[in-house]
């Protein structure tokens, strides 16, 4: 295939946001779940989900020109991202295109000249105390928005347990981990070791997955102490943030670490000739949604450096995530 044109490259950008938005849709109607070895026309798919069949059948078209769903005549059927929608699929990731389709981020991103004008969060024109206060008043958007990281975690957690020797630690502090995937999986990994899932009240109060050598522990990182242990996890936490709120954060993890222990933050660290887009779409998000960024290399050490932490090395992965090993004392 030939590379597109000048004028082809701005009108394909241009109206991106369509078929995203067909896909957010599409992902909160559970139109993938209903189907499972025969592809069904569109109009089968609309009445399981209450909605008009020519409607549904268009939006569809255009997914499967994407390459999610596969069209034969008036039917349609699962590609191997499509499959990727279902909500019972093992590395499902129904829940991301439900998240940023949720009429806070939709809006947000409405107002992104907001950001590019003053630097603050476009987020704050539609909630003005931000993305986690609104969640906290609506928890099923909460939920959403809980899985939908999950599921992005879930993609990266492969490459980062095969990109570093967890083994050599006894105790494993996840702070901000989430429903803690990326802990389980690596206690999973390990045959030794114990976890600690540090996050908020609301979070570790609500979860789901255990494990026999996990501990959760719930607190506030920009107030609470934070507990002592061999290596401290920060997985996409700091990206959420400015530099002086990660200065806070990384400060608590300085005055919990013994000697000798290990940070490593996990993140898309940005490279000027890298020609992936995706770390550039993250750091967009953020200035659009939290007011943090995704860091280059450089600016991360400043930000280490000023913090008093210092010796970084920089670790590939095999997916977009870097580890960011250094001292955490």
């Amino acid at each position: 295939m030939s590379e597109p044109q000048p004028h082809e490259i701005i009108w394909n950008l241009t109206s991106a946001y369509v078929s995203s938005r067909c896909l957010h849709v599409v992902a909160e109607l559970g139109v993938a779940d209903q189907i499972t070895d025969e592809p069904l026309t569109a109009a089968e798919l609309a009445a399981g989900c209450d909605v008009d069949p020519a409607a549904l059948g268009r939006v569809l078209q255009l997914l499967a020109a994407h390459g999610i769903f596969e069209r034969a005549g008036d039917r349609f059927g699962h590609t191997a991202a499509s499959q990727l929608l279902r909500s019972d699929h093992p590395m499902s990731m129904r829940a991301f295109p439900r998240a940023m389709g949720l009429p806070l981020f939709w809006k947000a991103f409405g107002n992104l000249e907001h950001s590019v004008r003053t630097a603050a969060p476009a987020l704050e024109t539609v909630e003005a105390a931000g993305a986690w206060a609104y969640f906290q008043d609506h928890p099923s958007e909460a939920q959403v928005f809980g899985e939908a990281m999950t599921a992005k975690a879930g993609a990266d957690i492969g490459a980062v347990l095969g990109a570093y020797d967890f083994s050599r630690f006894n105790t494993i502090a996840d702070i901000g981990g989430g429903r803690g995937h990326l802990l389980v999986a690596l206690l999973d990994a390990v045959s030794s070791g114990q976890g600690i899932l540090f996050d908020l009240p609301e979070v570790i109060n609500n979860l789901t997955i255990k494990h026999d050598r996990l501990t959760a522990l719930a607190g506030d990182f920009f107030a609470d102490p934070l507990p002592p242990a061999d290596v401290y996890l920060l997985m996409e936490v700091l990206h959420d943030w400015t530099d002086e709120k990660c200065r806070a954060i990384l400060g608590g993890i300085r005055r919990a670490a013994p000697p000798g222990a290990k940070l490593l933050i996990i993140e898309n660290i940005l490279s000027d000739y890298q020609p992936d887009p995706r770390g550039h779409i993250l750091d967009v998000i953020m200035m659009a949604n939290t007011g943090g960024r995704e860091r280059t290399q450089r600016q991360l050490a400043d930000l280490l450096d000023s913090s008093g932490v210092h010796g970084v090395t920089v670790i590939e992965t095999a997916g977009p995530m870097r580890i960011v090993e250094t001292s955490a004392a």
